[in-house]
């Protein structure tokens, strides 16, 4: 029997997306959730204490929490959530300040595999953080109209609509002004929007984002359409389901939320799945239960992972693009990710893990296998295997307009990735 939609968790996930316009603001966001339930941040160089109970690590754009139950033992395993923070978008430039031909402009650089289309003449907003001179970190939402990348009127260029191409050095530099361009004005914009002294502002990481919020579409209001979806989608479910299980009580293993940045471009950073931040939470996590390497190696062995990430829904306009046997659907529940190269690490076992799962949740699923003549995506799941050999199973929630600005999938299934989740974080 499936479980009913529950109108309220797709409602939550909007005002998530809205107040996440980039991945501090995510992990923040996520970290404030998690004190709510009882959680507490621990600090990279402090010492730990191995007490049951729910931590969490906050590192820049990444975050890693974790509930330790009551009987939990060293050598106990991890049952483990991936998901990333990030969204292709436009990044602000170290000198930003720019302009030409009486208008001023904000240089950005393109990050990760955006449809740049989507870009064009939509009202942007400008976030992030500020580095200060004191080592701390503001966060920054401008979150109104500021930027504009302006498309060039047809009367221009006649053969747009046969075929338009983007410079992304040339054409991608979003107006903000009139006038002659100074040095530093972006910077005490912000500085003035986060209320701090523009003087102390030494660093940034500064990105567009829509300022148009969220909303359901279609006449039944079935569909839901908003930014960053990918894969903040994943990141709201994967905290929602971490909080119901630290609630359970003892469990037999301890969940863990693995929030990781830069998924879009690699993910080889120190907040990515590639850098050493989950291998790192988990042996601390062993060691300070009392546990060695043989405890450490124990735990990874009897652990798992489910790697959650937006896949491809069908497209109804390119449908020969998608597999003709394997055809996800929105509504149709989340989608299990397979590839025989590895691109996705979903294997056979895994796949009766995260079925059995979904039976236990009353949740419908579905599988999904690229078309043999379309190159396949990947994810931090392979990553994750390979990093720390624990077994991973793929999944998501199928969308279309994956990499744009504003994203699209249907109304329930993020609700059901939710409770995916959770029945796979429950004993």
């Amino acid at each position: 029997m499936t479980a009913p939609f529950d109108r309220a968790h797709t409602d939550d996930l909007m005002g998530y997306l809205a107040a996440s316009p980039s991945p501090y603001h995510a992990v923040a966001n996520a970290a404030e959730r998690l004190e709510k339930s009882g959680f507490r941040r621990v600090s990279e160089t402090a010492a730990w204490d191995g007490a049951p109970g729910g931590r969490y690590v906050q590192r820049g754009g990444a975050l890693i929490a974790w509930f330790v139950p009551e009987s939990a033992t060293p050598a106990t395993g991890f049952r483990i959530i991936g998901a990333h923070t990030d969204s292709p978008n436009l990044r602000v430039k170290p000198v930003p300040d720019t302009g030409r031909a009486g208008w001023k402009q904000i240089a950005v650089e393109i990050y990760g595999g955006t449809l740049l289309n989507t870009w064009l003449d939509r009202d942007l907003g400008v976030s992030g953080r500020l580095a200060l001179r004191n080592g701390e970190a503001a966060l920054v939402n401008a979150d109104r109209p500021l930027l504009r990348v302006p498309q060039l009127a047809v009367h221009l260029d006649r053969g747009v609509n046969e075929g338009l191409k983007l410079d992304r050095q040339q054409h991608m530099t979003p107006i903000w002004g009139i006038g002659t361009p100074r040095e530093g004005e972006l910077v005490e914009f912000l500085a003035a929007e986060a209320g701090v002294a523009s003087g102390d502002v030494l660093g940034f990481d500064l990105m567009a984002h829509s300022v148009e919020p969220p909303a359901y579409l279609g006449r039944d209001r079935e569909l839901m359409a908003g930014p960053r979806m990918d894969n903040l989608l994943s990141v709201h479910a994967a905290t929602a389901a971490l909080t119901t299980a630290a609630a359970a009580g003892d469990l037999g293993h301890i969940p863990v939320l693995a929030a990781f940045d830069h998924e879009e471009n690699g993910s080889t950073s120190d907040t990515g799945a590639h850098g050493p931040l989950l291998g790192r939470v988990l042996e601390r996590s062993v060691a300070a239960r009392g546990g060695d390497y043989e405890d450490r190696a124990r735990a990874l062995a009897g652990s798992f992972c489910l790697s959650s990430d937006t896949g491809h829904a069908v497209h109804p306009n390119y449908a020969e693009r998608h597999d003709p046997t394997h055809r996800p659907m929105a509504g149709g529940g989340p989608i299990l990710k397979t590839n025989v190269n590895q691109r996705y690490a979903t294997d056979g076992t895994g796949r009766a893990v995260f079925a059995a799962a979904c039976e236990r949740a009353g949740v419908p699923w579905q599988t999904f296998v690229s078309n043999n003549a379309v190159p396949c995506g990947t994810t931090i799941g392979p990553i994750t295997a390979a990093r720390h050999g624990i077994a991973t199973v793929d999944i998501g929630v199928a969308i279309l307009s994956m990499h744009s600005a504003r994203e699209l999938c249907a109304a329930t299934d993020p609700f059901h990735l939710a409770n995916a989740m959770t029945a796979f974080l429950l004993p």
